[in-house]
């Protein structure tokens, strides 16, 4: 095996031998990449036979560790019957998914992140990353020190129209059942007349690592704003259902609104500090998801990637 020391991505090349078994070979090397995943932030292994979605899903289940069901998801996802793997999702081809760390929203999170490369776009399409240790040292203290008092605001409204639904969102149609789960989680909720939910909950913005103390950027401050959407986009949305409607936002912890300079000033941080990495197939991403935040870049052609989520934990 040869590995490159480039921060936030070491890079593996497995080379198994011809007809070895991929979902062997990553058990069997499950210590190593958690050790790369700890100095680096992320790993790449490059070189596995994934020939198959069923071949993709037992690989990341074999590196994941405790799989976690997702619950508060904002896009679709398909379940693949093994604990913590789903499709990649559902998000549309031709708009970013900006720099993020998973879930970060949530009471209870993924520490590791696994994915799995069944199909390639045919451009585009890169999972991209940035070390939220730098991210942080970058921001301007200007910007960062309310955020790490207050913490972020994420505000909802779960409607039939756009995005997901409540129902799929928290796993249950029983709107008592929702109501407990967000109040056992700090969310706040506030149903509408014809069944729609809104909901909101103030997270930390910054998080010290649960196993190193550094202190990282560990939000979707940027990504879930409404001044990251497409304009068009933006505007749509807002003529039809109102500002307060719009299927997510982000605040300032004490609910300070957000303008565009600094959603646009920690997007642009991000992108001095984003790693990437074409895809190809049979690839395997392991990403330190406190550590490392991750994008999905714009795409053509079929696109096909596994993810696992694992090790839950509370920020």
């Amino acid at each position: 095996m040869t590995k490159a020391q480039t921060q936030p991505l070491a890079r593996l090349d497995a080379a198994p031998a011809p007809g070895a078994d991929a979902v062997a070979w990553a058990s069997g090397h499950r210590a190593e990449l958690r050790d790369l995943v700890a100095r680096h932030g992320a790993v790449l292994v490059r070189g596995l036979d994934l020939d198959s979605r069923e071949r993709a899903v037992e690989t990341v289940a074999a590196v994941l560790g405790e799989g976690m069901t997702e619950r508060e998801g904002f896009a679709p996802r398909d379940p693949y019957g093994t604990p913590g793997v789903y499709s990649s999702s559902h998000w549309p081809a031709d708009q970013p998914m900006c720099m993020h760390h998973e879930l970060s929203y949530a009471a209870r999170a993924p520490r590791l992140l696994a994915f799995a490369c069944v199909t390639p776009p045919a451009s585009g399409g890169v999972t991209a990353l940035a070390d939220a240790r730098a991210v942080l040292a970058d921001l301007p203290p200007a910007l960062v020190e309310p955020f790490e008092r207050h913490g972020w605001r994420l505000t909802r409204s779960y409607n039939p129209f756009v995005g997901i639904g409540w129902q799929e969102a928290f796993g249950s149609t029983d709107r008592a059942e929702v109501d407990r789960y967000c109040a056992e989680h700090g969310i706040e909720t506030r149903w509408d007349a014809d069944g729609g939910l809104r909901t909101a909950q103030t997270r930390p913005a910054v998080l010290a690592h649960p196993a190193t103390g550094e202190r990282c950027w560990f939000n979707q401050i940027a990504f879930l704003n409404e001044w990251t959407m497409a304009p068009e986009v933006r505007s749509f949305l807002t003529a039809e259902f109102g500002p307060e409607g719009l299927p997510f936002n982000t605040f300032r912890g004490d609910g300070a609104p957000l303008d565009r300079a600094t959603v646009d000033l920690i997007n642009e941080v991000y992108e001095r500090h984003t790693v990437r990495e074409p895809w190809r197939r049979g690839d395997l991403l392991l990403v330190d998801n406190v550590r490392t935040a991750h994008s999905r870049e714009p795409y053509r052609g079929e696109r096909e990637i596994v993810a696992g989520l694992g090790e839950p934990f509370a920020p």
